[in-house]
């Protein structure tokens, strides 16, 4: 077996000026592909080796994709047309910004310029009872995880006596009004009336229920008042049921408890609620607010002339923005195009330029010729051109011609045959503790 400390990164040596960038994701691939690799020596460091397009990410959850249309191999994106371009599978573990290095799982690098681009994680708020029994929606593992879970629940309420464990199994919570929330609820609204009562032509679905929960008095608050209306009177036509003003206490796997003492029986509660940034340890605190690095407008993070940071990960504070720029792809992807245009600057000696975030909008969608829009200038869309404009931003965006090709070809099928894609258990989910789930799921693939 292949032991760690037998892997090296076999980065080769430079004269150039070495940019070493921690996460493939928007900002880290755009700031990639706009350096050039005569002027620069560029790697890349990433857990995973694809580059995932997140906004799609329920849809795997859901279905109604495959993980490979939302996702695109990182080496694939950098093949041999980029110069001097190295990426590294690997876990940073550390930042020393003294000595200039930073450290992975399988050894030190030197740097001349650092960014970080590592986006953010889910937060719990420090309740690790919801941490363990909750699905998060971050990465395309938990999608997978998700979906394989809802399926497994809608095959054991087929199967299921007891009438009060069957409604557990069709009880799905999701806690977080945001755009991941809205959309995930409005995905399993149109699954529940158009697909699962064709898969499972005996079972009632007018009873399968689908909670929206909300901290604050209206969804999706980064948006308008006037769009989160629309949102709250679309989801509520398609049957979810919408808590405002209600925060989740614990959850037990079994049981949702509300603040206020209110309780739901369901074995899916998806965490859609917050997130935090995804921090390496090595800089020091005073460089960071709330989980994100506090960055000057040329993204260098404060106290530092050589480390950036860049999209969510990074707070960039102005009059316009005084809380740092919304969570979203466009920052992390300007950010990225922006900074490669200030490296060439620092290596030419040139003043550097501050970044203008240009807003383009947000948009959301709850299903069906039913989303809505926040533009510049004040416009708001909601309903068919809303919807319109969201499915052409989002092929718009998407990384790799064939992925683009997939996603149009499953949205114009599943517009004409309200069908799903291939809704196949392949990776059942079973929590540690599942003791009984875990016997089945044996004896289930025994041949023997």
């Amino acid at each position: 077996m292949l032991q760690i400390n037998e892997l090296s990164l076999n980065i080769p040596d430079t004269t150039k000026p070495r940019v070493v960038i921690i996460g493939g994701g928007f900002g880290g691939a755009n700031l990639a592909r706009n350096l050039s690799g005569r002027d620069f020596q560029i790697v890349m460091f990433d857990r995973q080796n694809y580059h995932g397009f997140w906004p799609l990410l329920y849809q795997v959850a859901t279905a109604g994709l495959e993980p490979d249309a939302i996702a695109e191999p990182l080496r694939k994106m950098f093949d041999e047309d980029y110069e001097d371009f190295h990426f590294r599978q690997v876990k940073v573990t550390g930042i020393n910004p003294a000595a200039k290095t930073v450290s992975t799982l399988v050894g030190d690098l030197p740097y001349d310029f650092l960014v970080i681009a590592t986006g953010t994680k889910s937060n719990y708020f420090g309740n690790e009872q919801i941490k363990k029994y909750s699905f998060p929606l971050k990465q395309i593992p938990d999608a997978l995880n998700l979906r394989s879970q809802l399926l497994q629940s809608f095959e054991q309420a087929n199967m299921i006596k007891d009438p009060e464990v069957r409604q557990s199994l069709l009880n799905i919570v999701i806690v977080g009004g945001g755009p991941t929330g809205v959309e995930l609820a409005g995905a399993l609204a149109e699954m529940r009336k158009h697909v699962l009562p064709g898969d499972y032509p005996g079972m009632d679905f007018s009873k399968m229920n689908i909670y929206l929960v909300e901290g604050m008095d209206r969804v999706l608050p980064p948006m308008s008042p006037e769009s989160s209306e629309k949102t709250r009177r679309y989801l509520e036509e398609v049957g979810i049921i919408v808590k405002l003003n209600t925060l989740v206490e614990s959850y037990d796997g079994q049981t949702v408890t509300f603040k206020g003492g209110e309780q739901i029986k369901t074995q899916t509660l998806i965490w859609a609620a917050g997130v935090s940034g995804a921090q390496i340890q090595g800089l020091p605190p005073e460089s960071s607010e709330r989980g994100r690095y506090l960055v000057n407008t040329f993204n260098q993070v404060l106290g530092f002339n050589d480390v950036f940071a860049i999209g969510d990960i990074a707070a960039m504070k102005t009059e316009k923005w005084p809380k740092g720029h919304p969570g979203v792809a466009q920052p992390a992807i300007q950010q990225g195009k922006h900074l490669a245009k200030n490296l060439k600057r620092l290596v030419r000696r040139e003043p550097l330029e501050p970044f203008e975030y240009y807003d383009k909008g947000s948009l959301a969608i709850i299903g069906r010729n039913r989303a809505v829009a926040d533009l510049p200038k004040n416009m708001h869309l909601s309903g068919f051109i809303a919807w319109m404009a969201w499915l052409f931003v989002h092929i718009y965006y998407l990384i790799g011609f064939r992925n683009k090709v997939v996603v149009l070809a499953n949205w114009v099928y599943k517009f004409f045959t309200y069908e799903n894609s291939t809704r196949l258990i392949i990776r059942p989910f079973l929590r540690k503790e599942d003791i009984a789930g875990q016997e089945f799921v044996r004896k289930q693939a025994d041949l023997d």
